[in-house]
């Protein structure tokens, strides 16, 4: 088979990447303005040159964040009108409407995290904010679908979804994208979330929690450290105390000591700062665990820290404070994990050339909304790594090599589907064993 990642595509993944979709919730002073929707219609036109037709291209309704478990920072965000406005999501369909049994649905994010930089293309790699998370995979998969369509059977007799959404970054995890079109019925009975996992497909999606602790204490001047609540030792001795008593706390979660923030001035006391931890789970029992760890290590620590430093002259009073100072809010909780089995799927990725998963407990991506799904199975896939790769890192890439890789699993995948779907063998009941 002749290359399937042609000169087109290539063209249409450098225009992607010049375009900046940074989530507004993470955009650096450096960062220009998002052009999502610019972003969308010009990879709808290059999916319509396939026979996709755009279902709905438009911005959320409001209302989807009076749901459980949308976060904290997304809520306070969407009280200007304008963040909604410009986030919205795309939703394209290869043939007519049909039954889940008959659809097979793709869902890629389009938004990116901060540190847009202008895209290059050295002939054998990409660089560029987007890369390998996720418009690289994004386009990739519309060169797959593109062959997979030459199949009498694709549009025909099969449906494929592509949602393409915004809300995946900046801690939306999906909750103004993936999880509206999913609760509008937009799935089928294989979905496949495009995310670098080196083409291994992934039956499982950890949830993340945030914890923001805070303390809320009194400044003081240099020449008097000891008149006021020094935020900066309290939260620096908090994180370590709970990096230390997190980790392995529960077991196959993961525990990222993130930002620390209490002022940038070097003649004073700060009083106030914030330390956020982001927490990811497997199950919701785990989700359950570690959110009491957190609390209980906390007190623990401020216990530990008004017994160090009571008896110092510059910290006693911070230390006399801290239990009352100090607070816990959870910018995110409560959300699903993903878990499910499906033997006839997973062979059918297989097959594809999707390579198997064995234990890998995966990560956290728009997935988690797929948990729970009747009568379907999802599976988390497509080329390069998180890691390997730099995404959300300077430097982030993504090879051709890789690329043109995932476009023949996509092309396999499909065709597959459409086949066997039409077949008159029944596929294996699915076995649910969602988090």
């Amino acid at each position: 088979m002749s290359a399937l990642f042609t000169g087109r595509y290539r063209d249409l993944l450098l225009d992607l990447l010049r375009l900046p979709s940074v989530n507004p919730l993470e955009a650096g002073p450096q960062d220009p303005p998002s052009l999502l929707p610019r972003l969308l219609e010009r990879y709808a036109a290059a999916a319509a040159e396939t026979g996709f037709r755009t279902v709905r291209l438009a911005a959320p309704a409001a209302d989807c964040l009076e749901r459980p478990g949308v976060p904290a920072t997304v809520t306070a965000a969407a009280r200007d009108p304008r963040f909604l406005a410009g986030q919205p999501s795309l939703l394209l369909r290869l043939g007519p409407e049909r039954p889940r049994a008959d659809t097979v649905m793709f869902n890629v994010h389009l938004d990116t995290v901060a540190g847009h930089t202008a895209p290059v293309f050295d002939g054998a790699r990409f660089t560029g904010r987007g890369a390998v998370d996720a418009k690289g995979p994004a386009v990739a998969l519309l060169a797959g679908l593109a062959a997979a369509a030459s199949h009498p059977a694709v549009g025909r007799d099969v449906t494929v979804l592509v949602a393409a959404v915004a809300g995946e970054e900046g801690g939306a995890l999906g909750t103004y994208g993936t999880r509206p079109l999913l609760e509008a019925g937009y799935h089928g009975r294989l979905n496949v979330f495009c995310e670098p996992t080196g083409l291994r497909a992934l039956p499982r999606a950890t949830a993340a929690m945030t914890a923001r602790i805070t303390v809320a204490g009194e400044d003081a001047v240099d020449d008097h450290p000891d008149a006021g609540h020094n935020a900066t030792v309290l939260l620096g001795f908090l994180a370590q105390h709970l990096a230390a008593r997190l980790d392995g706390a529960v077991p196959g979660a993961r525990v990222c000591v993130a930002g620390l923030h209490t002022g940038r001035t070097h003649n004073r006391v700060h009083g106030t700062g914030t330390l956020l931890l982001n927490l990811s789970y497997r199950t919701s029992a785990d989700g359950g665990s570690l959110k009491s760890a957190v609390t209980r290590h906390l007190a623990d620590g401020l216990a530990r820290f008004a017994e160090l430093f009571g008896e110092r002259r510059e910290f006693a009073r911070t230390a006399r404070d801290a239990a009352r100072i100090t607070g816990l809010a959870w910018d995110k909780q409560g959300l699903p994990a993903l878990d499910n089995r499906d033997p006839w799927a997973e062979a059918l990725l297989s097959r594809a050339g999707a390579r198997p998963a064995a234990d890998d407990p995966g990560f956290t991506c728009d997935a988690i909304w797929a948990a729970g799904l009747d009568d379907a199975f999802t599976a988390v896939l497509g080329p390069g790594s998180l890691a390997a790769n730099r995404a959300h890192a300077p430097g982030e890439f993504v090879d051709l090599a890789d690329l043109e890789d995932f476009a023949r699993v996509i092309h396999r995948l499909v065709t597959s589907f459409a086949e066997e779907n039409r077949s008159d063998e029944n596929p294996t009941p699915l076995r649910k064993e969602s988090g």
